[in-house]
């Protein structure tokens, strides 16, 4: 559903003892101006610290006071905002997500205190190499574009983000024509968008034009960063088309049996459960507007690392080069359709997901539409989705 504006609505409308409201905007690090790199995160923990109506202390109890929650993440191309919260306080919520982002006016006293919290937050992914590799990873790949640079920010760039900063990002994105409003719940969903229209009647109509370009290929690396650590850290990835590619739907399966959350993913069986290797190794497939990433994950004893490194390129290869048997290709797409089903149990990701689908297509796809796609896919497909794999980039941290 089209609102006011332009703004999308999607709503799921279910029997529960519990809602969620919120925004979701087209509006990430990637559409940060050189030089404020981390505006867009920064701007994410500081539009709950003070309205032209509410203190920060206000805001926080707002929802509380009630048993709810206020939450919010930032990714590559998006900025979330939402609340969780008992049954039969959706007029609060609506209110209160709207006031935040249409009024939100970044008091100085409150971002100095807040420049320290994403300061600990940037230390403390510097402290944890399964988590920073990624970060390092993607900086390495989508090296000279929009894309290449961590979400967080540096540390030297939190003085910069001053209060006019923040609500230049704030009226430049944050407007109808980039957001999703969301909800799930009980209530009709007619009755929550009129009440979205009402609430959000003074929310900016135009901003800033979004402008990304798809980044340059370049050349696949194999890198090793030295950390102390007792242990190495090893992402293996490779561009895949964007989320309007045709070959989504295969992209997703192909990676789900590689290193999905089954035991018997196949990196799994090779690295953890027949030569005991890893703890762990997972595959993941992130889509974007204009491209996307396949990433694997592992970290495992440094003297090991080449062995296991040469093992995934073996099944990254295996898969693109062997065609699937019927029979193995319908258990795959059996466990996949089970994985989705039992994630679209979570009321927050279903929610969140429609959201996402309606922010890039326009539309929410019925879980039937999904299932029907995927069956739908051949050996081949599985094959072409694999193809993409065949040459991809490594970094490593740990120890020399």
């Amino acid at each position: 559903m089209i609102l006011r504006d332009g703004m999308g609505f999607a709503a799921i409308q279910a029997p529960s003892a519990v809602e969620y409201f919120g925004i979701t905007m087209s509006a990430g690090s990637r559409d940060e101006a050189p030089g404020l790199y981390g505006l867009a995160h920064f701007v994410e923990h500081t539009v709950f610290k003070g309205t032209s109506k509410r203190r920060a202390c206000h805001i926080n109890g707002r929802m509380e006071a009630v048993g709810g929650d206020l939450n919010a993440f930032t990714t590559k191309e998006e900025t979330a905002i939402y609340t969780v919260f008992p049954r039969g306080n959706l007029s609060r919520a609506v209110e209160l997500v709207a006031d935040l982002a249409t009024n939100s006016v970044f008091p100085a006293r409150e971002l100095e205190k807040e420049r320290e919290v994403v300061s600990d937050e940037i230390d403390s992914y510097l402290d944890s190499p399964s988590e920073a590799v990624f970060d390092d990873f993607e900086d390495l790949f989508f090296r000279g574009s929009q894309l290449g640079h961590n979400i967080l920010g540096p540390t030297s760039n939190l003085p910069l983000f001053t209060s006019e900063k923040c609500r230049g990002w704030l009226s430049g994105c944050y407007t109808a024509p980039r957001t999703v409003a969301f909800y799930y719940g009980p209530a009709n969903p007619a009755k929550v968008a009129a009440m979205v229209e009402r609430y959000f009647e003074a929310y900016p109509a135009a901003g800033t034009p979004l402008s990304r370009i798809a980044p340059v290929s370049h050349p696949a690396f194999n890198e090793l960063k030295e950390i102390d650590s007792h242990q190495s850290h090893t992402v293996i990835g490779a561009p895949i088309p964007s989320v309007y590619s045709e070959e989504r739907h295969a992209i997703g399966l192909a990676a789900n049996i590689l290193g999905g959350p089954g035991m018997n993913s196949r990196l799994n069986v090779a690295l953890r459960e027949r030569r005991g290797l890893v703890y762990s190794v997972e595959a993941s497939a992130n889509l974007m507007t204009d491209c996307g990433l396949f990433a694997v994950y592992y970290g495992c004893d440094p003297d090991d690392n080449a062995r296991c490194r040469d093992l995934v390129l073996s099944e990254l290869e295996c898969l693109a080069r062997e065609p699937m048997t019927p029979r193995a290709l319908r258990a795959a797409k059996k466990q996949y359709l089970g994985q989705l089903q039992v994630s679209a149990d979570s009321s927050e990701q279903s929610i969140l997901s429609a959201a996402r689908s309606m922010l890039y297509f326009g539309s929410v796809a019925s879980d039937a539409e999904r299932a029907a796609r995927i069956e739908a896919l051949t050996p081949d497909d599985i094959l072409r989705a694999a193809s993409y794999l065949t040459n991809p980039s490594a970094l490593t941290l740990g120890p020399a």
